[in-house]
């Protein structure tokens, strides 16, 4: 009897270990499983929020710049931003040849973008306007080229994602008669960037 009750117990011990390494196969699979849902939503997690952050940084296009001077000497300049990237973005300030531009010299138009009707001034270059630039439509040879009027800058511009703004600039300081035929830029500053752009200093076109 004692020894059919030793091997029976011997049977169950063998049985339990068995069992017990069976669990823990399953156990460990379970652990390598969660583990492995895990990092995958942390990895989506990350790529998502790099495509996010990079989709919403700021990028600005300065284009069209032009600076003219009259016979008497008179300075203006004209450039265009468009706000391409995904934030909206605060223009700071202006400079031209790195002197900054007064906020009660400089007059603003938002561009209408829409497919329907897009302003004609966005596929031409930006006219010269009479000497001094006043609030009112831009216009070149007659033809207003953009369905918003100018206005006077209140200060610091607001350039939502996706719009254009049209600027211009009375007597930018740096420029004078002399720097005819010369090259120049102008720089739209940011908070976080400054964005530049060249041009040559023309005559104005007679009145």
């Amino acid at each position: 009897m004692s020894v059919l009750t030793a091997t029976g117990e011997a049977e169950q011990m063998i049985r339990l270990l068995r069992n017990h390494h069976a669990l823990s196969q399953v156990i460990t699979t379970l652990i390598i499983l969660v583990v492995s849902i895990l990092l995958a939503t942390v990895l989506v997690y990350f790529a998502v929020n790099v495509v996010s952050t990079r989709v919403q940084q700021e990028d600005l296009s300065a284009t069209n710049a032009h600076i003219w001077v009259n016979a008497a000497g008179q300075a203006e300049g004209a450039i265009m931003a468009s706000n391409i990237g995904g934030r909206d973005v605060v223009i700071k300030q202006i400079e031209v040849r790195g002197v900054p531009c007064p906020w009660s010299s400089v007059f603003y138009l938002y561009a209408n973008t829409t497919a329907k009707t897009p302003d004609p001034g966005l596929t031409q270059l930006l006219p010269y306007q009479t000497y001094p630039v006043v609030a009112g439509a831009v216009t070149s040879n007659g033809t207003q080229l953009f369905a918003n009027k100018l206005v006077a800058a209140p200060g610091q511009l607001v350039l939502p994602s996706g719009d254009v703004i049209v600027i211009y600039i009375n007597s930018p300081q740096s420029v004078s008669v002399n720097d005819i035929g010369t090259t120049i830029g102008i720089t739209v500053f940011s908070a976080q960037a400054m964005y530049y752009q060249e041009t040559n200093v023309q005559a104005a076109p007679p009145a």
